[in-house]
């Protein structure tokens, strides 16, 4: 009898040979979404991405932002969410995305001026989102690469320092004890 077999047996001892089913979660007991409690690089682009399927299907600005804010990360979720209530409100598109200015984050910075932009010329918002989550997205692939390739580097040195000691030893040590007795047996001194 294998273990896998002996162990079922015993859990189905343990437990009266009683078997718990769980339920699919319905919508109403999925978690809410989570904004800005992990550093994920990859949750603008995503957000950004939300943002451009809302414009691309025919929502008006003010709706795609407010369905947006609340899964995106809390820097762009602020400036979406005041987007939204003040084009709610009626307030010039150009004068509502110039105030979301002084969030500091470049991505965000960067849909303020193609939302501007977009504004004042009349341009397609959707596609230029979309581009903007594509860049975001090269941008986390490019800062990985990176974090990966100076790991690297860094191992390179305790590895070094590891297994140098331990190859000298075992690798050339024997080798010139073993020339070392050949010469001196051979009388060259």
């Amino acid at each position: 009898m294998s273990l896998a077999a002996v162990l079922l047996a015993m859990a189905m001892l343990l437990t009266g040979g009683r078997v718990r089913t769980t339920r699919a979660p319905t919508a109403d007991a999925l978690p809410a979404p989570l904004a800005g409690d992990v550093d994920d690089p990859l949750a603008v682009a995503s957000a950004l991405d939300v943002f451009a399927a809302c414009l691309s299907s025919g929502m008006a600005v003010a709706g795609a932002a407010r369905a947006t804010a609340p899964f995106a990360p809390q820097a762009l979720a602020d400036v979406l969410g005041r987007a939204a209530d003040l084009l709610a409100l009626g307030a010039d598109a150009a004068t509502v995305w110039t105030t979301a200015d002084a969030v500091g984050d470049p991505r965000v910075d960067a849909l303020c001026r193609l939302a501007r932009r977009s504004a004042s010329s009349g341009t397609a918002l959707a596609q230029a989102v979309s581009d903007l989550a594509d860049q975001s997205r090269r941008d986390a692939a490019d800062s990985a690469r990176a974090a990966a390739e100076r790991a690297s580097v860094l191992i390179a040195g305790p590895l070094g320092v590891c297994y140098l000691p331990a190859f000298v030893c075992l690798g050339i040590v024997p080798v010139v004890v073993g020339l070392a007795g050949d010469v001196l047996q051979s009388g060259v001194w």
